[in-house]
């Protein structure tokens, strides 16, 4: 396991004065009712167009006090921040990975991911079902997580609270999150969360969770 480690925003932020690079919000590669009936139109809809906006707009909000802290050397300021940008840099993230994770398409995991699962997890089920529990588990706000360890070299399931960016706070490299906020699925599965981890199954995309971990191998 990982100790807690503190943020390196040195890739979000430009040096003061120069042109910042100004966060957006990433287009859905499939239309908001593709994921019905796991997810409705509703839900994705306002996930996406409201509350990853929000994350991205307050991002950017941020990086453009921390420049201005930098240029005139105000430290507390720049300490300050360090919430908004974990927040809302993670939210970003995480959501940037989510949309991906999923797809109305069928999909299976490579054998190459498949061996891995049932190296570490016994099988794919037992993979799934420990990952639902550690989801469900989650209390308040935040993310389950597939991930790989590449300093134990092998597949490990965790968690994180709120928004926190799996990576940049433990050095887990995420394949596959599920968001456990009551936004993503409160609309639709009420305060039923496990039928709502369970159904998300069904619309993952192992593709994307496959080509994540052949790029945490290298």
């Amino acid at each position: 396991m990982f100790a807690s480690r503190s943020l390196n925003f040195g890739n979000l932020i430009r040096a003061a004065g120069a042109t910042r690079f100004k966060h957006t919000l990433p287009d859905l590669p499939y239309e908001y009712s593709a994921l019905e009936p796991v997810i409705s139109r509703e839900i994705m809809s306002l996930h996406h167009s409201k509350h990853h906006a929000t994350y991205v707009n307050n991002l950017n909000a941020a990086e453009e006090k921390l420049a201005q802290a930098q240029a005139k050397g105000d430290i507390e300021t720049i300490i300050s921040l360090q919430p908004a940008l974990k927040f809302n840099g993670g939210g970003h993230i995480n959501h940037t990975i989510f949309w991906q994770n999923l797809s109305p398409k069928t999909s299976k995991p490579t054998d190459l991911l498949v061996k891995a699962i049932e190296k570490d997890f016994g099988s794919l089920e037992n993979m799934k079902n420990q990952l639902a529990t550690a989801s469900v588990g989650v209390q308040g706000s935040g993310w389950g997580w597939l991930s790989y360890n590449k300093q134990m070299k092998k597949l490990q399931i965790t968690t994180c609270q709120n928004q926190d960016p799996l990576q940049a706070t433990t050095g887990l490299v995420p394949l596959f999150g599920i968001d456990v906020w009551e936004h993503a699925y409160y609309l639709q599965y009420k305060n039923v969360r496990a039928d709502y981890v369970k159904a998300i199954f069904d619309v993952a995309n192992w593709q994307d969770i496959s080509a994540r971990y052949e790029n945490a191998l290298k």
